[in-house]
């Protein structure tokens, strides 16, 4: 297939429109991934499915298709898995609209809101949860969006994600007025099912702007998929060598190691040879960046990282902070780093390509069942295709390392030369059907009754592919009793009538079990100490915990000693049930370390965590803890409401409460407002009468920040809002970070 010039577009835009994408935004052919998908009637309205390589021209399909739908007064809404992914869509359509005149934002974190302000926006980016959450809360402006598109729809067949995007598909099939669906993904085995039951054309494009060529290594050879083959030289073992091949031809190498242990190793081992292709001034450049990176993070972790990148590696993973890792995307992308070895997270979310792409394992431990199991196929095809750089290389590989004959063989038939498997519902669990049974029916007014549940059960994905409706309905019949008894449905003869409860616990986005949890717990006793709601919160279904370390128990058992009484309650004699107490424990100390403002570095040290772990953790606990704040207030448990409101606000910003004043500020965080705290700044007023030069003085403030403080004071006092508060970042509540 071949390129094809911006005359095709003629028949659907203006031609002025057809001229900027030329002159304004560099675009002057199109790939046969946008041909054929025009062919394929996107920008006639058709819905399709396409399935295509990564940086085969996907992202400007969806473009098009939005700016098509944007001249016709239409609104578009753009779905991504990750809250990373969708800032860097974010971005780039503020861009590309932007040249047209049209407004882009993004929303991905506050679950309890229909955000009203996304009405005035033209193109809004989400990520999947946070847009089920918006038809959850019946989000006005929903009926005007006449485009959805849905990236990395692979997902669907995620067993944590993939029933939210399924359920949040079946709502939108079922519209009166359902908008034209874009679906996008790399590698989609069973491309023509989906697309059936989207009631979408399937299209599949195997072209990619840089050709793929997949191999093996195996004692000094890379065996390929075509059956040639290419001797490397011998520098020791087989990452040296095929690093060393890859940067003497002016390369990059992305490496994907199993954990985050095995990925800081390799990067140690990689770094006495990265750094004999750094160049005098691309050392300077990255120089700068750790300085800067310096003056945020002073953890282990970052600290380990920041020596690396000076010899022009970097290890990257879920553990890092946004900044750090957002730095070594970039320099990456900019060429001034030679390697990065990631976690797979890598592959499922930020663009990132690189020459040779290699893949150390094809087995990753399960930390749930305790064993090594193989990654699917399809992971290691989403790997793969981050090999070749457009405009850098003439072709990209991805290798994988055998370590004998037998995995040679192996290799090339189950990975190299295989499909990927087929994309599998994963609606039939029961926590997973609890969840949503109860969102469709709380939150859709169609849905209220056995039959009308029924039909809905039969539209989704799982029944298309397993025709099993009686399963389905005797297990959704069980939900039902269960939700029924816990005061989150009413059942009148034939309908089913969600409770205010139950409305109020579908539109928190938790799990009924941990509101029913909470509910237990304010039952149990009047009033709670702070570890107590800790936690109960980090008992919750919803809950991120940490993982017990060997050698933790002995100081897990100490602190719990001392800390029974304050905990409420004696710890289980089973020993499963002992193992999850235990994490439970250590994760509700790390939170209450945290919002004692325990310092991050030595939380870092002494619970095993990185920076973006304890992010992702906090985030998640202070979601946990405002939801039940409010399902305790609802249900007139006024104590432990209030009490949970406030704990909400000191895990959001890690202080004790006596700063929770000053955190409300923007740029305040919970070091600064301690400095502004000693300084004798203990509240707004202490802040609205000090003058501005005396802020300045104050340790991390400075003059910049005390004109902000002063402006946020006065803006207060005049009653200004600001609405519109578009949010960038890491992963949200709830959002299922994919964590290594």
């Amino acid at each position: 297939m071949n390129a094809a010039g911006l005359d095709v577009l003629l028949k659907y835009f203006p031609r002025s429109f057809v001229e900027t994408l030329s002159k304004k935004l560099g675009i002057n052919q199109l790939y046969p991934t946008q041909v054929e998908a025009i062919k394929s009637g996107v920008l006639d309205g058709r819905d399709i499915v396409l399935s295509a390589p990564t940086a085969s021209g996907k992202t400007l399909v969806a473009e098009l298709a939005m700016l098509k739908t944007l001249i016709a007064g239409g609104k578009a809404l753009y779905m991504a898995p990750l809250r990373a992914l969708a800032s860097e869509k974010f971005e780039e359509f503020s861009s590309f609209f932007g040249v047209f005149g049209y407004r882009t934002a993004i929303s991905t974190g506050d679950f309890d809101s229909d955000d009203p302000w996304l009405e005035k926006y033209d193109v809004i980016v989400t990520t999947n949860e946070k847009a089920d959450s918006l038809l959850r809360h019946k989000a006005r402006w929903f009926d005007k969006i006449t485009l959805l598109v849905v990236d990395e729809i692979h997902l669907i067949g995620s067993d944590k994600r993939g029933a939210t995007l399924e359920v949040f598909l079946t709502r939108t099939k079922l519209m009166p007025r359902r908008p034209q669906l874009l679906g996008l993904s790399a590698t989609i085995g069973n491309l023509e099912e989906l697309a059936e039951w989207l009631q979408a054309k399937p299209v599949r494009v195997d072209w990619r702007p840089v050709p793929l060529k997949e191999g093996v290594y195996y004692n000094g050879e890379i065996f390929y998929s075509d059956g040639s083959s290419t001797t490397l030289d011998d520098h020791g073992t087989p990452l040296y060598d095929l690093a060393y091949d890859t940067l003497e031809n002016e390369g990059q190498i992305l490496v994907f190691s199993p954990t985050r242990r095995s990925a800081v190793s390799d990067a140690k081992k990689l770094s006495a040879i990265t750094v004999k292709f750094l160049k005098p001034q691309e050392f300077r450049v990255i120089r700068e960046h750790v300085s800067r990176l310096k003056s945020v993070y002073t953890d282990k972790v970052t600290l380990e990282l920041l020596e690396l990148l000076s010899k022009g590696v970097a290890f990257h993973h879920a553990g890092l902070g946004l900044e750090a890792r957002s730095a070594v995307e970039k320099l990456f992308r900019e060429h001034l780093i030679k390697a990065v070895i990631a976690t797979p997270t890598l592959a499922a979310g930020v663009n990132l390509p690189a020459r040779r792409v290699v893949i150390t394992d094809y087995r990753r431990f399960n930390v749930e069942l305790g064993y090594y199991e193989k990654i699917p196929v399809m992971e290691y095809k989403q790997m793969a295709g981050r090999a070749g750089r457009p405009r850098y290389d003439k072709e990209g590989e991805a290798v994988l390392i055998a370590r004998s004959l037998q995995e040679l063989e192996f290799l090339l038939n189950e990975y190299i030369n295989a499909r990927p498997e087929k994309l599998q519902s994963q609606l039939a669990s029961e926590p997973v059907l609890r969840s949503h049974i109860l969102s469709i029916i709380a939150t859709s007014e169609n849905v209220r009754s056995y039959s009308t549940l029924g039909r809905f059960l039969t539209s989704t994905f799982y029944l298309h592919q397993n025709k099993d409706y009686f399963f389905v309905i005797e297990r959704a019949r069980s939900i039902l009793e269960k939700l029924v008894s816990s005061g989150f449905l009413e059942v009148e003869g034939e309908k089913l009538l969600p409770t205010q409860l139950g409305v109020r616990v579908a539109e928190l986005y938790i799990d009924p079990e941990t509101a029913t949890q909470g509910l237990n717990f304010f039952k149990s006793r009047e009033k709670a100490s702070t570890l107590a709601y800790l936690y109960m919160i980090s008992a919750t279904p919803d809950a991120q915990t940490v993982h017990v370390r060997r050698g933790d128990e002995e100081w897990l058992e100490e602190k719990l000693k001392v800390m029974k009484e304050e905990l409420g309650f004696e710890p289980p004699e089973d020993d499963i049930e002992y193992e999850f107490f235990l994490q439970v424990f250590k994760t509700a100390l790390l939170l209450e370390d945290w919002i004692n403002e325990v310092p991050e570095d030595v939380i870092v040290e002494r619970y095993d965590v990185g920076p973006g772990d304890i992010y992702s953790l906090t985030l998640t606990a202070q979601w946990i803890a405002f939801a039940l704040s409010e399902i305790a207030k609802l249900s007139g448990y006024d104590v432990h409401a209030v009490n949970l409101g406030v704990l909400s606000k000191r895990i959001e910003h890690g202080v004790k409460e006596e700063l929770l004043e000053l955190v409300s500020l923007k740029g305040i965080g919970r070091v600064r407002a301690r400095n502004l705290f000693n300084f004798g700044y203990k509240s707004l007023i202490d802040l609205a009468v000090a003058k501005e030069e005396e802020l300045s003085r104050v340790p991390g403030i400075g003059k910049m920040l005390a004109k902000s403080i002063k402006k946020q004071l006065s803006s207060r006092e005049e009653g200004e809002v600001d609405e519109e508060q578009p949010e960038l970042g890491e992963p949200g509540p709830l959002d299922f970070y994919l964590s290594s």
